[in-house]
């Protein structure tokens, strides 16, 4: 079975959280450290951690909105007010969202109403994370649910908080909504006379077949009232204003928690073929048939033009963590360049990539060209899996060019992508798709350095990172882990066998055993998601070594 980990256990509400300035238990104090001087492993760290501190709940919201007067300027759009804003939120980071706004709107705010995960305000209050906490005298209300991540009666309680919110509203109004990942099962509003067990049924049994966020959020805007643009439509005509923190490949805001404030450009008809494709068209309930056999009274044309008073904003996502990733990466030396923001598809095909590219960099680097017969072979194999994965902004010629730039300033390289991959289960082993992508690329490399009579990497320090912005990879305590040359024939000498813990996909069971747990990167939830990242530095050692191919 196919499982996209994005489908996890929120963990136990006594995990920490990650702060603005967290600091990682990971790492031992070395002299090198304590001198100044930082280790690959921490200055990738840095570089993770500035990517996650830029899309964190209160950064976010202060970073792209303002009060001018009575004017709420957001981002190049301003919108009068006038104590007259209501909010509405729902998704794992809405907590800290709902926060920074109370705070910028002051007396401007009427009343809110917001969904968050079981647990959340008590995780804040012992991780003494205030500033991501409501004020003691309020006027939003707080309802937690949707344990495990599943819809439950608390969220369906909250979504008829909310949608009761949005039906009173004027056209003097302005409803201000948070969206974040996990909102669409901390919105659950069926439509009559489905209910929320028969919906709940209905989505565990596409998820349990490989179904894809499209595909479930497609299905899921069929069968619900506020969900594919229906908090719009209830409250109109109040101005509505969204600000999206996007945990889509892409940014297409009709799937990030199922598009409640946009038309929903997908028909019955393609939840029924949906169904249909994964063999569930006998087991449908009968309530479910009934409201998907209803004929739709409206045409895309007429159901856009209905939006006019909505008005949606990406303020937070990959690309933008990447952005300040970048940034960071370039202050510590590194030539960087962002490989992609769309990183997607089975974890083995992805680490078989970046294992490839950071062998090409080697053999390029070390030879000072691409002309090497390896290297030429190794660019094809990377083109095919770009091909076969559709990552249509990984263009490989644009990105190596850097190399010349490598070449010419003698600085080293640091090459960040983003995304979220899949992991096809076939042991029962505990891991996460971030810490199986590590795995698996330290395996790859290690086979490329058995398989050549010289140490392919011999001139080069290399590190590779791939981690959560959520904190969380699959049904761990850790956001992911890191991956270098040495790691596999190190872990033989401790009696660990990777390819047996793969073969398991037990891959946190092994960094926990591996070296005393210090390749594991623990950040504690961080209240915010904008998928995943890698970070892949290649260093030259000072230690000269005869050029090889």
């Amino acid at each position: 079975m196919v499982c996209s980990f994005r489908r996890y256990l929120w963990l136990r509400s006594n995990h920490q959280l990650i702060s603005k300035n967290w600091q990682p238990k990971i790492f031992k104090m070395s002299a090198s450290v304590i001198s100044g001087e930082l280790s690959l492993k921490q200055k990738c760290l840095e570089i993770f951690q500035t990517a996650i501190n830029s899309v964190l709940p209160q950064n976010i919201i202060k970073n792209n909105i303002s009060l001018e007067g009575n004017r709420l300027r957001i981002q190049n759009q301003s919108f009068p007010v006038h104590n007259n804003v209501h909010v509405a939120g729902f998704g794992k980071a809405v907590m800290g969202m709902a926060a920074a706004v109370e705070q910028i709107l002051g007396d401007h705010l009427v009343q809110g109403v917001i969904s968050v995960p079981l647990g959340t305000q008590k995780v804040l209050r012992l991780a003494g994370k205030k500033e991501m906490l409501l004020r003691p005298q309020t006027k939003i209300q707080v309802q937690e649910g949707a344990q495990h991540n599943l819809p439950d009666e608390n969220a369906l309680k909250a979504a008829k908080r909310i949608h009761h919110l949005a039906e009173g509203l004027t056209e003097s109004d302005l409803l201000l909504v948070l969206i974040s990942g996990g909102g669409s099962a901390l919105l659950p509003a069926p439509t009559p006379p489905v209910t929320l067990e028969e919906k709940q049924y209905l989505t565990k049994q596409l998820a349990s077949k490989g179904a894809t966020i499209q595909e479930l959020n497609t299905v899921r805007k069929s069968l619900s009232l506020l969900k594919g643009g229906g908090l719009a439509r209830a409250a109109y005509p109040a101005q509505v204003v969204s600000l999206i923190l996007s945990d889509i490949i892409g940014d297409n805001m009709e799937f990030i928690a199922s598009g409640p404030t946009l038309p929903n450009l997908q028909s019955k008809e393609d939840s029924w073929k949906i169904l249909s494709k994964y063999n569930l068209l006998s087991s449908m309930p009968e309530n479910v048939k009934e409201v998907l056999s209803q004929p739709s009274t409206r045409t895309h044309q007429e159901e856009t033009q209905d939006y006019a008073h909505v008005f949606n904003f990406i303020v937070g996502s990959n690309a933008i963590a990447l952005e300040e990733a970048k940034c960071k990466s370039e202050s510590l030396g590194y030539n960087t360049s962002i490989l992609s923001t769309g990183v997607s598809g089975d974890v083995t095909t992805v680490a078989r990539l970046f294992s490839l590219l950071i062998r090409y960099v080697c053999s390029v680097l070390s030879v000072h060209g691409s002309q090497c017969a390896q290297a030429s072979s190794m660019k094809d194999e990377m083109l095919q899996i770009i091909g076969s994965l559709e990552l249509p902004d990984f263009r490989l010629d644009s990105r190596l060019e850097l190399l010349e730039n490598v070449l010419s300033s003698g600085k080293p390289l640091c090459l960040l992508a983003g995304g979220e991959t899949t992991v096809q289960l076939r042991g029962r082993g505990k891991g996460g798709r971030n810490q199986e992508m590590a795995l698996r690329v330290a395996l790859d490399l290690h086979q490329a350095k058995s398989m050549t009579p010289h140490d392919p990497f011999a001139k080069h320090e290399i590190v590779f990172l791939s981690g959560g912005t959520d904190g969380q990879d699959g049904p761990t305590e850790a956001a992911g882990g890191f991956a270098y040359t040495e790691m596999v024939e190190n872990a033989f000498r401790e009696g660990l066998n990777v390819e047996d813990f793969l073969n398991n996909n037990d891959s946190f069971t092994f960094f926990s055993k591996f070296n005393k747990g210090a390749d594991l990167i623990m950040t504690g939830l961080t209240s915010t998601n904008v998928m995943d990242v890698q970070a892949i530095i290649i260093q030259p050692k000072e230690t000269r070594v005869s050029d090889q191919c």
